[in-house]
């Protein structure tokens, strides 16, 4: 019975770390540039996929805003995934780990890029419809109820992030 323990909990590991991978740190590839609603603009936008199937996609992008009125970004959806999450990195007992960030400030003058290693869109329970390939739309919504739609590629796991 202790063996069945030991080998379900080794399952369950090996697929969170797996679904993390796709936070890892890799280079960043420039795409076109979307000026939505409320002065946001939004470029490089891609969903990455995990090296296991179903476990979370990470949604990486680059953010630039140039409304006079402070806002938030208060979330981001993703067609194709059951629910998101905003998460940053911070230092814990010595080590980094993932954490979920609250609502984003956004100013004028001051980009803030969705990376890996930094902020990123965890993307859970990602169905079929994400697939390496083709796109996912990118919903981000700001704390002033505007949001702007992007259409994001969706790359496999180890493909550029």
């Amino acid at each position: 019975m202790k063996m069945i323990r030991r080998a379900a909990l080794a399952i369950a590991l090996g697929a969170g770390v797996a679904g993390l991978a796709a936070c890892s740190d890799a280079g960043d590839t420039p795409a076109s540039a979307v000026e939505g609603a409320a002065g946001l603009t939004v470029s490089n936008a891609r969903v990455v996929l995990a090296p296991v199937a179903g476990n979370p996609a990470a949604v990486y992008f680059d953010l630039s805003y140039s409304g006079a009125a402070p806002v938030t970004l208060s979330s981001v959806t993703v067609e194709g995934a059951g629910m998101t999450m905003i998460h940053d990195y911070a230092e814990s007992a010595g080590k980094m780990q993932m954490t979920m960030a609250d609502n984003v400030p956004l100013a004028a003058d001051a980009p803030v890029t969705f990376a890996p290693g930094g902020l990123h869109v965890m993307a859970m329970e990602p169905t079929a419809a994400l697939a390496a390939g083709g796109t996912a739309k990118v919903t981000l919504t700001l704390s002033d109820g505007t949001s702007t739609t992007v259409d994001a590629p969706v790359r496999a796991a180890g493909e550029e992030r």
